[in-house]
């Protein structure tokens, strides 16, 4: 999802789209929405069929691999024409819920796992029950937990077309400047801090910090979170997890990274991003995702980075997230849209997306031309987190609890709030919310 403002890191619902949560929920439920709805029939589309289908995403970056895909699936269904309707982050749910609301919807398009049931409990994502049944699509092709994320009650809704995971991208040059050994896979929670304090330090009359910080939970405190063995929701999804003394250790990795002014203060965060920072060379260290290939590869400090695993804290962890293709429950074009999601779930247009180095496809073993995607740059890390990586957390309401977030803990990264009551107070609202659920 690009950033200035990369979409698919913004995938964990930011602070814009929590804004207009209570609206979308509001509109899926005014919509017509009476339930999940129902499987589908599924039968393979004839070759000679006719249609104009309509497919909404929100990542410009991926625009030539997705017309790679077309160019494939054309080959197959000369007569079915896909229209691509790409729409920024920011407004693409916005949009969405106007189209939910009055039954206009895309007959493809880009859900994520925060948003993901509140379209599926109100009847607008069609179940895939058909093409699994079929044989057409095999869930056991693709990472469980994402597979997992888009399960309703047994139910499939969609298929990962791809996953992140979350390492620590650095700028070697600026490492070598300050005089501080370079990251390693071996990298502990101190071992993080210590060289991003030195590195202000010794850096802070250009206006260098040794990293940064940030309110995206995704790439930041989801992470710790894990990594201190807490966690953000029960295994149930009814209850908050940040009156766990854990999960207020992972919080309190950033407030003492913020605190050591090893990171920006949350207000300089505030007014210039995160990976804004790190690609204008103001900033050693970032936690991101896999899809900040791009926009680094594209900057001036790209001939200076690496990426190593996320420091590890009492376990190892990083947050695994994927976006899916759904098709419109409503959808007037419904065999071909199913031919559609067909295609892209395929072996061949995951490689395809792979090959192209737009995301790391989630079809098992199409992931190897994106590790190398970026010469001199270890990507496989990417890959090798999987085996520690914690699904992002979400649930029938997430956007409700995530406003929670977005107004709780900008103060206690930036100490001017305490943490044990603040948290406390964050997990009994949430609880709340979840009861609403």
């Amino acid at each position: 999802m690009s950033r200035t403002d990369h979409p698919r890191v913004r995938r964990a619902i930011g602070a814009a789209a929590v804004l207009g949560a209570a609206a979308l929920l509001t509109a899926c439920s005014s919509g017509g929405g009476g339930g999940p709805a129902p499987a589908a029939s599924y039968s393979p589309a004839p070759k000679d069929l006719k249609a104009d289908i309509t497919y909404a995403i929100w990542d410009q970056t991926q625009a030539k691999a997705i017309e790679a895909n077309i160019k494939g699936f054309n080959e197959e269904y000369p007569d079915i024409s896909v229209n691509v309707d790409v729409t920024p982050y920011d407004t693409y749910f916005t949009k969405l819920q106007t189209q939910a609301s009055s039954n206009t919807m895309p007959d493809v398009f880009w859900m994520n796992g925060p948003n993901f049931q509140l379209y599926a409990d109100n009847g607008k994502i069609a179940p895939i029950t058909g093409e699994v049944d079929a044989g057409a699509i095999d869930p056991k092709n693709y990472p469980a937990a994402l597979v997992d994320l888009y399960t309703v009650d047994g139910v499939h809704y969609g298929v990962p077309k791809d996953f992140d995971t979350i390492g620590l991208w650095y700028n070697r040059a600026i490492f070598t400047q300050a005089g501080v050994a370079e990251p390693t896979a071996d990298w502990t929670w101190s071992d993080f801090q210590d060289a991003a304090k030195t590195i202000t330090s010794k850096l802070r009359s250009k206006g260098i910090y040794g990293a940064v910080g940030g309110m995206d939970g995704q790439t930041t405190y989801y992470n710790t979170i894990f990594q201190a063995g807490g966690s953000v929701l029960t295994d149930d999804g009814k209850k908050s997890g940040y009156d766990e003394p854990a999960t207020q250790a992972g919080i309190t990795f950033w407030r003492d990274l913020i605190a050591s002014k090893g990171s920006p203060s949350i207000a300089q965060l505030t007014d210039t991003p995160a990976d804004q920072w790190f690609v204008s060379g103001k900033a050693a260290m970032f936690m991101s995702g896999d899809w900040s290939r791009s926009a680094i590869a594209d900057s001036p400090v790209k001939d200076d980075v690496q990426v190593v695993p996320l420091p590890k804290g009492k376990e190892r962890a990083t947050v695994i997230h994927g976006v899916t293709n759904a098709v419109a429950a409503s959808g007037k074009n419904l065999q071909a849209a199913q031919a559609f999601q067909v295609y892209l779930a395929s072996k061949a247009a995951q490689q395809q997306q792979g090959d192209m180095g737009a995301i790391i496809p989630a079809f098992t073993g199409t992931q190897d031309a994106f590790a190398k995607s970026m010469p001199g740059v270890d990507l496989q890390v990417f890959l090798d987190e999987l085996a520690y990586a914690k699904p992002l957390p979400s649930s029938a309401n997430t956007a409700a609890w995530n406003a929670l977030e977005t107004k709780y803990l900008p103060g206690v990264f930036a100490g001017s709030e305490p943490v044990d009551p603040t948290l406390k107070t964050l997990a009994t609202q949430m609880d709340a919310a979840l009861a609403k659920g």
